[in-house]
């Protein structure tokens, strides 16, 4: 029993080991229990169940410890399980091994011999990255030495399996001299050697060589070492090679292209490898045979290393047949490299020759060898030739003839090739032609003069036999003569030893007659069979035994008894064979001898046994003992002597019979060895009965008992469907010498199956199989349920039988059936249980009925299978069958055929209905006027020659007809055609990876050999393939068509078939393949616009597309710096671009990147540099130094990423007291200094310095304040003398009138502006008549502003309108015409494009008004400068008007337009106080005025309202520029409100000063600054009025919001 030692403390949550239960011989019963939890285990259910499983892996037990795994859910198993190890004394041990599960298992480590609880000694950990559970043993020591167990546990089972781990006791060693060693220093040159090739196992020099190739050459190296099968060597091959990589990991950090030694076309035996060091100055050292051979860099020498960047190639120079060995390459103490370099003694018989072919062709070059070899080498001067799509390498069976088949030659296989067998060569050249016939078809050349390689080979292996034969002859004549010598030799010793006597001379003992004895060099003792003596010299020793002697193998015979006492000792299992004569014909007779002697037997128990032997004479009697007693006929054996054969036969063999038996004749012996065993056996009868099947019922107890006969021990096990099964509660397994019982209760029907027993001793194994069946009631029938039939009174549906019939014929179906809508199921009753379908007559159109089915078998009645609600009656009409199709068309008959719908609805098909009708027209008529067609052809009669049908059909089921098909391709009712002729210009029109475009003309008609083509085919066939295949399932009518779905650069024939009624034409192709690739494109890049320079900031991502165009698909290379490209640089190449990715970038990865993308027609290059960066950081502090005066140098410590980046550079910014604002001084600074000049003295300056790349600025590095102090000098004033002015002037115009075109019946608006001091009278005349007086005409004058408003114009206002001033100093006037123009259509509508039509007095004198704020110089006086409060009051006066002109947008009531309007014209003629006119009008006359004003605008504006046309947009575009006007009116004011303010400072100032002046210009002064208060205080009051409007504005912005809405909806 396996003691259990565990590591770890997770108790496993079942058993942790897989073992047997205690079997009992003493009479008693046989049970095995398995406790879990208390309870014992059950079969088929419980949660104490064990139930064994198998691994894939050997040697792993699986045991299960539930019924049933839940879905998702595995019992652990071991993917890798430990490997036994050997490993010597002190050094580390570990044991890996992986497992699976889900969920995932606890692993535990258990030994058979002792506990691994300490942790020094054994270390337990997991690796995630490989995924191994390990168990690490650091110091190994030889007590450590055991069997050591894995265990993997988790809830629902565990799996176990064991490894060997021996120690090797390490050697000890001598103290040494630690000082003699420090004198002499040894040079280790050789290598530890591989272990010797032992019979029967794998050469080590394999598994090395493999380790060093790729795994495509796995079967090419095993072959060369003549192993066929290499897969079982995969698994160890993977370990020692991971393992291998580990070592090589510690020296080179990258092994590449590792390729094993050649000879090559220049005589030199070449290996090589790409290798990069992780230490350059690791030593490289190369071994031939485990002993380090020198090399050096000079090609000339025998050994030598030729490095090239990371390749490394060893070569040997003009190698030779002592050149032969194992050669291996190592790094420090790695090995990385390992060849076996064979030199063969091969000649070439004959050679290969010169070959010319033509181009397309294959060509074919042979040679024969002197001895058989599997593989040679094929080679051209630039590298060597696999076998491929390209070249074929093939090899005779014999071995002898190697042959190189080139395949369609191109000009560029034009050139030497090489045929190296060993270290021999032969050469031949290859010659392609160009192909005068565009390869049409495929030849193969081969030499002219090319000798007959059958017959060399021939003759080779006729002079290979020959010199096999005569080793042969030779081998055995030297056989014969060693042979006669003995045999003449042991006569003379037989001679001398019969009397028993022996001299001592030959030291012989004759075992026989004689009881003589010698103790000289030979043993003197014959072996069992005779007892012939030995001779002194003991050349010939049991020569006449077949022993093993100095001429072994000359003669046929076995093994002699020194050799089996030396090799196996007391093993009598061992046969002795005897086959012919033990002594040659010329011997001299030595008398009766064994031709043939007894030889071991094995029988079994109650068997026939039978032992012979064969005597050189028929005379000669002889004697049997067993076991060194004599025994005769009467001891129960028969001897039998028939003429020199003598036999023992033993009829009925007992466990007695074993024994030595032993047959001696005139002094000759020889005995063998009767074994006699006791395999478990069954008795046939008690056979026959156990195989018969067991029927029980569900819930009853099986029984099984079968009684045997065997050797013990026996070991008996019980199995169902290949699980064994333990005992448990349903499980019961009685077990005595002679028989057992399995006795299984409470059986289910899914225990059905197959009941084994294995019985199985030392002699062999027997198994009984019977069945179980568990009889049970029937499962449910299967859905779904069809509906075959569903006509107007019956219902017809089917099912499938139940899955499971519970052991027994289902015999009925119960059919039940409810009213959809009712609660109440009635019985229909039973149907037999052969047919699972049922047609229901008794149903109610309209109604939908529902039906459970039951199966009843004879244990009961299954569970019901309900149907979806089905409905009756309900017409349902059959689906559109297929399109009918034309079999042949003739000129009194087309004969047409169709497929039945798939849709039926759900009743059968009674029939068709075929309808046609003439092309052209689109009356359909129905052919079959006699009733439906039952069949699916129909032969239409009744048809014209020459017109074109049409035809379509539908089904018909007891519904009545459903939908009709498609109609088919139109077709003339004449006789058949004859096929066309080819196509005509069949060309290739465009062509890409994917597609080719072909066109053509149409094929010529020639009347009665080929008709008219209808239509055509394309087809397609790869050149590597024999067959055609249509591209265009239906015709195509057209002369052009596109092949699809190409493979890119695959090659194609093509061709295209005219078709028509007749038949296919013939085909027309192309004489030359089609290559599916666009016109062939020098590769461009097609981004104008690429980017050559490119910065991204450390750590972040790195894209770069570059998007190409070239044909054929070309190839891409990435470069850095002219080298390529480190290993997390990603290339995702497409057929249109590249794209490079740099997922993490760091500032390595800056450098210049060049793409060269290359085809057959050409190459291209682009350079792209990108510069990795990073935020620079800040220089160091900035020192000031002034070495001129005004200058400042400033200096400073260098950023730290200056060296990093050579890119970066400094900038410099000033600040002084007086701008307070940054201004750069300083760029692009490479140094670390800087001088700045212009520095002021008497202001204090600021400076920082940035340091600045790529990615922008540092954070400043500020100095400190640099200020030179100013000196003070007294500041003197001189003020010039005032004079006095004089602002007097005469009238004038500023702005005069404008002649005026006006449409009829809207308002006309005429201003002028004038100037004068003082103030001009103003007065207004048309044709000369003055206007002053005339309430038709609204006049005002507001700050020289004159205007002159007609609120309806009439034609009669037409005429000269004059404008005169007067001041007493003089008289100006202006003058225009107004014309009227009359509306004929539309005389009330305002224009659409006129804004100022409806806001005239709002805009025009804003307008004019804005351009002279406060133009007012006749409104001071001409000796005290007096402002009146005339601005005030336009002021006041623009306001309301402004907000009347946009509030006449959205008031939409005329209330309150009309009280607005009101409003706003009382207040306009009540702020005019300086119109001569409005002084002069009285209430009632304004009151008058205002109403007719105000009757006026309400008509022209319900005719506004009314046209609904007005320009909404433009009216927006005036009023904001409007208030733009009005937001520079109040800047202006700002302005001379400062200016005023600065004369006050001034007078001021003046008044302070001495008295220099006179009286008079002292009271002139006062006035000018009462004035000038006074003129403070205006403007103030008017920059109150001006924030009021700018107030105002904003509200009317707001108000022009609204007015965009309402345009909007407007304009909607």
């Amino acid at each position: 029993m396996f003691r259990s030692h565990r590591l770890t403390l997770n108790p496993p949550s079942c058993h942790s080991e897989s073992r047997r239960g205690h079997t009992l011989h003493s009479g008693a019963e046989n049970v095995t229990d398995w406790q879990v939890g208390g309870r014992k285990d059950g079969f088929g259910r419980g949660e104490g169940m064990a139930i064994k499983k198998r691994s894939r892996v050997p040697g792993v037990v699986i045991t299960q410890c539930v019924e049933q795994l839940p879905p998702g859910k595995s019992t652990p198993d071991f993917t890798r399980k430990p490997m036994p190890l050997t490993v010597q004394e002190g050094r580390k041990a570990l044991l890996k091994a992986m497992v699976n599960g889900e969920p995932a298992p606890t692993v535990t480590w258990e030994r058979n011999k002792g506990e691994l609880t300490d942790e020094e000694k054994y270390k337990t950990r997991y690796d995630a990255r490989n995924r191994e559970y390990i168990l690490e043993i650091p110091n190994i020591a030889p007590d450590q030495a055991d069997t050591y167990k894995c265990v993997a546990t988790n809830e629902y089972g565990n799996a176990v399996c064991t490894a060997m781990l021996n120690v090797v006791e390490a050697k000890k060693q001598t103290p040494q001299d630690f000082r003699s060693m420090l004198k002499k220093t040894v040079v280790v040159t050789r290598k530890k050697q591989l272990p010797p090739k032992k019979e029967g196992e794998m050469d080590p020099k394999l598994w090395e060589v493999l380790l060093s190739v790729p795994r495509k050459d796995y079967e090419k190296v095993c072959f060369d070492f003549g192993v066929t099968d290499f897969r079982w060597m995969l698994k160890r091959l993977n370990q020692l090679k991971k393992e291998r990589e580990d070592e090589q990991a510690k020296v080179v950090e990258r092994l590449e292209n590792v390729k094993q030694i050649e000879v090559k076309p220049n005589g030199r035996a070449e290996f090589e490898l790409d290798m990069t060091l992780s230490n350059p100055d690791s030593a490289i050292n190369l071994y031939k045979d485990g002993t380090v051979v020198e090399y050096g860099d000079d090609e000339n020498s025998k050994h030598s290393l030729k490095k090239t960047g990371t390749k490394y190639v060893f070569s040997i120079n003009h190698p030779q047949p002592e050149d032969a060995g194992f050669y291996q390459v190592d790094v420090e103490e790695a090995n990385v490299l390992t060849t076996d370099f064979q030199v063969p003694a091969v000649e070439f018989v004959a050679g290969i020759k010169d070959v010319k072919a033509v181009e397309n062709e294959d060509a074919t070059f042979e040679c024969g060898l002197s001895i058989p070899l599997n593989r040679i080498t094929w080679s051209t001067q630039q590298a060597s030739l696999e076998h491929g799509d390209k070249y074929e390498i093939t090899v005779s069976e014999d071995k002898l003839i190697h042959t190189l088949k080139v395949k369609d030659c191109e000009l560029a296989d034009n050139g030497a090739y090489y045929a190296i067998a060993g270290i021999v060569s032969s050469s031949a050249s290859l010659t392609v032609e160009a192909d005068p016939n565009s390869g049409k078809g495929r030849k193969a050349a081969r030499a002219g003069d090319q000798v007959d390689l059958d017959k060399v080979a021939l003759e080779q292996r006729a002079k290979l036999q020959k010199q096999n034969d005569d080793l042969e002859a030779a081998r055995r004549a030297q056989a014969e003569k060693d042979a006669a010598d003995a045999a003449a030799r042991a006569t003379i010793g037989n001679v001398d030893g019969r009397d028993g006597s022996g001299d001592g001379s030959g030291d012989g003992d004759g075992d026989g007659s004689g009881d003589g004895s010698g103790d000289g060099s030979g043993d003197g003792s014959g072996d069992k069979t005779d007892g012939d003596g030995g001779d002194g010299e003991d050349k010939n020793k049991n020569l006449l035994a077949g022993g093993e002697d100095t001429n072994k193998n000359l003669l046929a015979g076995g093994d002699d008894e020194n050799n089996k006492q030396e090799g196996d000792g007391n093993d009598k299992k061992r046969k002795r064979e005897r086959t012919g004569p033990l002594v040659p014909d010329t011997v001299i007779d030595q008398g009766v001898h064994f031709v043939s002697g007894l030889s071991d037997t094995v029988a079994n128990n109650g068997e026939r046994a039978e032992l012979s032997c064969k005597l050189s004479s028929e005379s000669s009697a002889g004697c049997w003992y067993k076991n060194d007693k004599l025994i005769s006929s009467t001891d129960g054996v028969k001897i039998i002597k028939d003429g020199a054969c003598h036999k023992l036969i033993i009829d009925c063999c007992t466990k007695d019979d074993g024994a030595v038996y032993r047959f001696e004749a005139e002094g000759r012996k020889s005995e063998a060895t009767l074994n006699i065993q006791d395999p478990p056996k069954i008795d046939l009868h008690a056979l026959g009965k156990f195989s018969e099947p067991v029927v029980v019922r569900a819930g009853e107890t099986a029984n099984w008992k079968l009684p045997f006969s065997g050797g013990a021990p026996l070991t008996i096990n019980w199995y169902k469907d290949d699980d064994e099964l333990l005992p448990g509660l349903n499980v019961k397994i009685e077990t005595s010498p002679t028989e057992s019982q399995l006795r299984l209760s409470k059986c289910q029907r899914k225990d059905s199956g197959e009941v084994k027993i294995k019985i199985k001793n030392e002699y062999g194994t027997i198994e009984a199989i019977s069945h179980l069946i568990v009889l049970d009631k029937p499962t449910p029938p299967q859905g779904p349920v069809d509906i075959m039939e569903n006509a107007v009174t019956s219902v017809e549906f089917k099912w499938k039988p139940p899955k499971d019939s519970g052991g027994c014929p289902v015999t009925n179906y119960i059919i039940e059936r409810q009213q959809v809508g009712r609660n109440k199921w009635s019985n229909l009753g039973d149907i037999p249980g052969n047919n699972p379908s049922y047609k229901d007559s008794d149903v109610t159109p309209g109604r939908r009925y529902c039906y459970r089915i039951r199966a009843k078998n004879a244990e009961g009645i299954s569970d019901y299978l309900e149907t979806e609600d089905i409905p009756a009656g309900v017409l349902r009409y059959c689906g559109p069958p297929s399109t009918p199709k034309v079999v042949s068309a003739f000129k009194d008959c087309i004969n047409l055929t169709w497929s039945a719908p798939h849709d039926t609805g759900g009743t059968k098909i009674v029939g068709y209905n075929l309808e046609k009708h003439k092309k052209g027209t689109t009356y359909w008529s129905l052919v079959n006027k006699e009733g439906p067609i039952t069949d699916t052809q129909f032969a239409v009669k009744d048809v014209f020659e020459g017109a074109a049908y049409e035809f379509r059909v539908s089904a018909i089921n007891l519904s009545g007809a459903g939908e009709p098909s498609s109609p088919c391709d139109a077709v003339f009712a004449r006789d058949p055609m004859k096929p066309p002729g080819k196509v005509i210009n069949l060309k290739l029109t465009s062509s890409n990876y994917t597609k080719v475009s072909l066109a053509w003309t149409k094929p010529k008609e020639v009347k009665g050999v080929e008709d008219e083509a209808q239509g055509y085919y394309v087809e397609i066939r790869p050149i590597e393939s024999l067959e055609w295949t249509r591209c265009n399932a239906s015709q195509s009518t057209l002369t052009s068509f596109t092949v699809l779905g190409l493979k890119a650069m695959a090659m194609y024939w093509m061709r295209v078939i005219a078709t028509n009624y007749g038949g296919d034409g013939e085909p027309q192709g192309f004489d030359n393949y089609i290559i599916a690739m666009p016109p062939p494109v020098r590769p461009k890049f097609k981004d104008s616009n690429l980017k050559s320079f490119v910065v991204v900031k450390s750590g972040n991502t790195v894209r770069l597309n570059i998007n190409f165009e070239a044909s054929p698909l070309p190839d891409i290379y990435w470069l850095k710096d002219g080298v390529p490209l480190p290993k997390h640089v990603t290339i995702t190449n497409s057929d249109v671009g590249s794209q490079i990715l740099i997922p993490t970038s760091e500032r390595s990865d800056t450098g210049i990147y060049s793409i060269t993308v290359k085809n057959i027609v050409g190459q291209e290059t682009f350079n792209v540099e990108i510069r990795v960066t990073d935020d620079p950081k800040p220089p160091g502090p900035v020192e000031l130094e002034q070495n001129i005066s005004g200058t400042v140098t400033l200096s400073w410590a260098s950023s730290p990423d200056e060296k990093r980046d050579d890119r970066l550079h400094y900038m410099v910014t000033k600040r002084d007291s007086f701008k307070r604002t940054w201004r750069t001084v300083a760029d692009n600074l490479f140094n670390n200094k800087c001088t700045i000049i212009n520095i002021l003295p008497g202001r204090e300056y600021y400076f920082r310095v940035f340091a600045k790349n790529d990615m922008g600025l540092s954070v400043p590095t500020e100095a400190l304040t640099w200020e030179v102090k100013k000196e003070k000098v007294k500041f003197k004033l001189n003020m010039p003398e005032s004079k006095g002015f004089d602002i007097q002037s005469s009238p004038s115009f500023i702005v005069p009138l404008k002649m005026r075109t006006a449409p009829q019946g809207y308002e006309c608006y005429m201003s002028c502006a004038a100037k004068g001091d003082p103030a001009p009278c103003v007065t207004w005349y048309r044709d000369n008549i003055s206007l002053n007086t005339n309430t038709n005409y609204h006049i005002t004058n507001v700050c020289g502003v004159c205007s002159l408003l007609i609120l309806r114009v009439g034609p009669k206002d037409s005429g000269e309108y004059k404008v005169v001033i007067n001041n007493p100093l003089g008289t100006a006037e202006s003058s225009m015409m107004l014309n009227v123009r009359v509306h004929f259509n539309c005389p009330h509508l305002p224009p659409l494009d006129s804004a100022t039509s409806i806001f005239p007095s709002l805009f025009i004198q804003e307008s004019i008004t804005s351009l002279f704020p406060v133009s007012s110089t006749y409104a001071i006086s001409h000796h005290h400068m007096k402002i009146t409060p005339q601005l005030l009051s336009t002021t006041d006066t623009d306001q309301p008007r402004t907000r009347k002109s946009l509030s006449d947008y959205s008031q939409t009531s005329p209330t309150a337009t009309t009280k607005s309007l009101r409003h706003e014209r009382v207040s306009r003629l009540s702020s005019s106080g300086s119109s001569d006119v409005s002084k002069d009008r009285t209430p009632s006359q304004t009151e008058s005025y205002i109403t007719r004003r105000e009757n006026r605008l309400s008509a022209r504006r319900k005719a506004e309202e009314e046209a609904g046309c007005n320009d909404y947009k433009k009216m927006y575009e005036e009023a904001l520029t409007t208030n733009n006007r009005l937001n520079s009116r109040l800047e202006v004011s700002k302005q001379e409100l400062v200016m005023v303010q600065s004369q006050l400072e001034r007078v001021a100032q003046r008044k302070g000063r001495p008295s220099e002046y006179s009286s008079n210009m002292l009271e002139t002064e006062k006035n000018e600054r009462r004035v000038l208060e006074k003129k403070i205080s205006d403007m103030e009051e008017e920059l109150k009025v001006k924030t009021e409007l700018k107030m105002e504005n904003q509200r009317l912005k707001d108000e022009n919001g609204a007015l965009i809405r309402v345009i909007s909806k407007l304009s909607k």
